[in-house]
């Protein structure tokens, strides 16, 4: 394939760096667009940058949109939609799918209007009104807040108590706390199962063959415990069309061909012996999901989404085991202390024991002068990944990788893929939702 011209836009946060990168290192003109000041350094030394995306649109071949948030309101989903009545290949969703994240009751609407099953849910923009259901309705429920606070993902509430008074109680100190910026929640009833998220590529008529099953870890600490930090590493493997895909994307294939939507578009699921039920929507790229999909990739990235964006029949050839990436991060994340930053990790060095950076994907990371430094404000360097024939292989390459990476204060998890070998694959196998894997 020649060469050509993607242009990248992070119009919140810096979350597509990796994937410029790989794009750049294949050979194709790249320019990314950083939104957010706090970020700007991000991908420095290692893709070429824009300061102006929209006075870029006339020479990109491929516009690349990498969330769904401008600022602190959903909107790319608006700009994806107008670039592609103009003619302009775009990665990105409408103005409905941004809506899915952005508001889960309509979420679930959508899901229901098109046969799917989805748990017992009420939304709620009053806590008293949600604390008075909780208590004529006892049992344990997951407190989903709605709207831009949403991605304060410590407030995600797991409830554990049968008369559903934990879940009482935290809505009574979310009220307080944060109740001038929560315009609303979701009170979701819990499922036990196994959580698993279907996610497939879209090229704006059809998914393509390929479907993906990635296992989240979003608690900060080994073994699930801690505050939920968005992710800390995934676990994954590709697959065909099966049940777990057909009762859920594939039952909205129709529904967003009507869209037009193009990209990455998952939905989190708790499923059991007794059905697939659909927790939330993620209608974009996930993180840092999209650097293991990427690693598993063995066809080039930029030729994937030119013809994703394009709908020219994307093939996408993929590792046929399993793969594992583990999020490295430092102080003080989760958390913004800017002071704990400025003395712990701002502008660190990573530092390599070896020349090979095989596995090593970018998140808030920059080159200077050909040292690998920390940048941006969040403390998420680095993503590595590992891949073999069994999920206990891609996670012993995983762990050999991240060996040979000093950096003063990092921390992970060291048990991301651990919940597979220890069931949860099994479980799946054993309910029938896997099949034949392709």
């Amino acid at each position: 394939m020649e060469a050509k011209k993607f242009l990248f836009c992070s119009l919140d946060a810096a979350l597509i760096t990796d994937v410029a990168w790989q794009v750049h290192r294949e050979g194709h003109d790249v320019k990314y667009y950083i939104e957010a000041e706090s970020d700007q350094e991000i991908g420095d030394g290692f893709v070429p940058k824009t300061e102006d995306w929209e006075a870029e649109v006339e020479w990109a071949d491929v516009i690349v949109f990498d969330d769904i948030w401008v600022g602190s309101d959903i909107g790319t989903g608006a700009l994806a939609q107008e670039l592609r009545e103009q003619g302009k290949a775009v990665v990105g969703g409408t103005p409905n799918t941004d809506h899915l994240e952005e508001d889960r009751g309509y979420a679930m609407e959508i899901l229901e209007a098109h046969g799917v099953n989805t748990v017992e849910h009420h939304i709620f923009d009053d806590f008293d009104e949600g604390i008075r259901h909780v208590r004529e309705n006892p049992a344990p429920y997951v407190i989903k807040p709605l709207g831009e606070v949403q991605n304060v993902k410590r407030l995600l509430y797991v409830g554990d108590e049968d008369d559903g008074s934990d879940v009482v109680d935290v809505l009574k100190a979310y009220k307080k706390a944060w109740g001038h910026r929560m315009k609303g929640f979701q009170l979701q009833r819990k499922v036990e199962g196994v959580e698993v998220a279907i996610c497939g590529f879209f090229d704006g008529d059809r998914f393509i063959d390929q479907v993906n099953f990635n296992f989240e870890h979003k608690k900060l600490f080994p073994g699930n415990i801690g505050p939920s930090t968005g992710e800390m590493g995934t676990s994954m493997f590709w697959g065909g069309r099966n049940r777990l895909f057909e009762e859920t994307l594939g039952k909205l294939e129709g529904w967003l061909a009507e869209e037009g939507y193009v990209g990455s578009i998952d939905v989190n699921c708790i499923v059991n012996e007794t059905g697939i039920y659909p927790l939330e929507f993620t209608p974009r790229f996930g993180y840092p999901t999209i650097a293991l999909q990427e690693e598993s990739f063995e066809s080039p990235t930029g030729q994937f989404f030119y013809d994703l964006a394009h709908g020219n029949d994307p093939i996408l050839e993929v590792h046929n085991g399993y793969q594992v990436g583990v999020r490295i991060v430092l102080p003080p994340f989760p958390f913004d202390d800017e002071k704990t930053y400025d003395e712990s990790s701002r502008n660190a060095a990573v530092v390599f024991d070896d020349d090979s950076r095989d596995g090593v994907h970018l998140e808030d990371a920059k080159n200077v002068d050909g040292q690998w430094r920390v940048a941006g404000e969040s403390g998420m360097p680095l993503v590595v990944t590992g891949k073999g024939e069994t999920m206990r292989r891609a996670r012993e390459q995983a762990y050999e990788r991240i060996d040979r990476i000093v950096m003063p204060n990092m921390y992970y998890r060291d048990d991301i893929g651990e919940r597979w070998t220890d069931g949860d694959g099994d479980r799946l196998q054993a309910w029938g939702y896997l099949g034949p894997r392709s």
